[in-house]
């Protein structure tokens, strides 16, 4: 016997994986219940944005208070993505932490690391223009691209450059001058709280009150007043100025539309390689250019005729095909696990390590292009570490979302289940997980070695959980369970 599940719940559950970091089976019940539509419009309109509180999680964590280091501003946001009530808040922050990709080793101090993110909160399904004006003036973009040594007279080209090449164009879309007229533009634009530092003759120290009070400074006297010519226009331009006229360009909005199409819906080449290959789905890139221009660049229109698509929303052939990053992989898992459910633990940090071992240091990506996806995120020692990890989460019987759905997987029962419906079962309560034909039967070929499972639904014996739980672990070993 097959479990039955809904259309409208599979659509739900490709949606929560994408737009967010998956959701348990009875999370999908309750969505399903509102309707597909009332469950995109809360996720780009959220009306609870909590998470677990800060003040909680200093108490067992003191350096997440002043995230003076690397590896603790990434604990801290990982708690966020497996608390928030704002799946898709945190999504986003993800999606534009890669795009404008900005790392520790330049910085040397995760607070600035960790503002930025909390910036990409506030504006990232905001208006675009505001958002490239918010990235301008972030003091960790402003030092990881030297625009505290961009000066009247003497610019440096490092910001300029990346705005064009990987923060809204692409190459191929502007000039050299272009580069340079931009830079102009962004003179003036630097770090307050300097003085301290440069009386030390420390510019670039660290402690006690050098980075850690870094914010924005426009200095009117270092910005170079003179006219300039981007993209075709001449005036007396400052970088909001160059914002706007960059928004302004077909380029920028193929260039985003691009992006979320990676990232949401299927994965394209890396962004070098956009100049000369062509996306994957020109019609679905359209699309998604139309609402960027009829709403003036809103980023959360864009989203909303994503989700609402039939490119994303009715082909089944997009789902269980995109590589989750270990930050999805891990924060998901936990989701799904509840092993951080009522309070914050000291394992946070140990799920952080398991997710850099995978590949990913949130705060640190490998360079200004982020990270490449898709398959490039497995390797012989990258999916080890995957495997190890989901199998070890989903086959402990203490956490609450493992018991929880063991629950649910036993109340299917009138006493007996076969080894065929034991796989249905388990894939629906993990989350309605599809598989392959081949999958589901190395899955059947396994739950056979042990035969039918007895179990009775109000007295779930430690020999059934066990059994049930090892059906968890081999589905976490799944390509399926390591895509979304």
């Amino acid at each position: 016997m097959v479990v039955e599940t809904t259309q409208a719940v599979e659509q739900i559950a490709h949606l929560m994986r994408r737009a967010g970091f998956g959701a348990t089976r009875d999370e999908l019940d309750a969505l399903e219940a509102q309707g597909y539509d009332a469950v995109v419009a809360e996720l780009i309109n959220p009306s609870d944005t909590s998470a677990m509180p800060d003040d909680i999680i200093r108490r067992y964590h003191h350096e997440q208070s002043g995230m003076m280091g690397q590896i603790n501003p990434g604990a801290y946001w990982l708690y966020k993505m497996i608390s928030t009530k704002a799946p898709l808040v945190e999504k986003m922050a993800l999606f534009w932490h890669s795009v404008f990709a900005t790392g520790y080793p330049k910085i040397t101090q995760g607070k600035v690391l960790s503002d930025q993110i909390r910036m990409f909160r506030r504006y990232g399904m905001s208006n675009f223009k505001t958002l490239l004006i918010e990235l301008s003036r972030d003091p960790a973009m402003i030092v990881w691209l030297d625009n505290h040594d961009n000066h009247k007279g003497a610019i440096n080209e490092n910001y300029g450059r990346e705005l064009l090449e990987l923060f809204s164009m692409g190459v191929g879309n502007y000039s050299e001058e272009d580069i340079k007229e931009a830079s102009r533009a962004f003179t003036g634009w630097t770090l307050g709280n300097t003085e301290y530092m440069a009386l030390r003759g420390e510019r670039d120290s660290i402690w006690p009150y050098g980075r850690i009070a870094w914010h924005f400074e426009y200095k009117p006297e270092d910005h170079d007043e003179g006219e300039k010519t981007f993209l075709g226009q001449t005036g007396n331009f400052n970088g909001e100025d160059i914002i706007d006229i960059i928004c302004q360009q077909e380029a920028t909005a193929r260039f985003i539309s691009r992006h979320l199409y990676d990232f949401f819906v299927a994965e394209e080449p890396p962004v070098p390689a956009w100049p000369y290959s062509q996306p994957r789905d020109e019609a679905a890139i359209q699309t998604l250019m139309d609402p960027y221009f009829d709403s003036g660049y809103e980023i959360s229109a864009m989203l909303e005729t994503l989700f609402t698509s039939d490119f994303f929303k009715n082909d089944e052939g997009i789902r269980f095909i995109r590589v989750k990053s270990p930050a999805e992989l891990v924060a998901s898992t936990l989701r799904l696990t509840g092993e951080f459910a009522n309070r914050p633990r000291r394992e946070i940090l140990d799920r952080a390590m398991q997710m850099n071992y995978m590949g990913q240091t949130l705060n640190n990506p490998p360079s200004v292009e982020g990270w490449h996806q898709g398959m490039e995120w497995i390797d012989t020692g990258t999916l080890v570490e995957r495997l190890n990890f989901a199998t070890a989460q989903l086959g402990d019987v203490n956490k609450p979302g493992v018991r929880t759905m063991i629950s649910r997987v036993a109340s299917e029962s009138d006493g007996v289940i076969s080894s065929a419906r034991l796989v249905d079962t388990c894939l629906d309560a993990m989350g309605v997980v599809a598989v392959s034909d081949d999958t589901r039967e190395a899955l059947e070929t396994f739950a056979a070695k042990r035969g039918d499972l007895s179990v009775d639904a109000d007295n779930v014996s430690d020999a059934a959980e066990e059994h049930i739980a090892q059906m968890f672990q081999m589905i976490g070993a799944c390509h399926e369970f390591q895509r979304a």
